[in-house]
């Protein structure tokens, strides 16, 4: 029943009553279990720990400003990056890459697909759709765009299936918010 409630309640809503003492909330209040959802799970399995802070993740943005900011650094350097590797690869000499109002389009032509990479603002999020892998939902965590359900980056991941289109280790991890210092 509690965990039912961490759903509905935000840990923002909970942070508007956390000037009160702890002494205030019972050992399993809402209080109490969204701190211990908020500090990291012992296990070492990272998508454990990812689907652990769904419940208890506060917006990392501090304003929309910042949001928009970071999404079109990562969008601009992954268009340059893009754009770059279809011209110096001769299997994609019938690429395009489009990008315009916060989306970015890479159409490989048949048989690979188009990947569109967006924006979400509401949701603070980065929206891939990959011809290979199907939709995800981008979170920023600790420098880079993670996908909650596996743990996996948007770098990561567009690395390992564009190198399979063009035959040859491609590395998106240069680009910026990766998560590579």
């Amino acid at each position: 029943m509690l965990r039912k409630l961490v759903n509905l309640h935000s840990v923002r809503s909970v942070r508007l009553v956390s000037y009160l003492s702890a002494r205030h909330f019972g050992r399993n209040s809402l209080f109490t279990l969204s701190k211990r959802l908020e500090a990291p799970a012992e296990a070492s399995n990272t998508s454990t720990y990812l689907s652990n802070r769904t419940f208890a993740q506060s917006p990392c943005f501090p304003n929309k400003a910042v949001f928009e900011e970071v999404c079109s650094e990562t969008l601009d350097s992954l268009t340059d990056h893009f754009e770059e590797l279809i011209e110096s690869t001769d299997v994609l000499s019938g690429a395009d890459v489009n990008y315009s109002d916060g989306v970015l389009t890479v159409q490989f032509g048949d048989p690979h697909g188009t990947y569109v990479i967006n924006r979400q603002s509401p949701n603070e999020q980065i929206w891939l759709s990959s011809p290979t892998s199907g939709p995800k939902r981008y979170d920023y965590i600790e420098g880079s765009w993670i996908y909650r359900h596996d743990g996996v980056s948007l770098h990561e991941l567009l690395s390992k299936e564009i190198s399979i289109i063009v035959k040859k280790d491609i590395d998106f991890k240069q680009c910026s918010h990766s998560g590579k210092k």
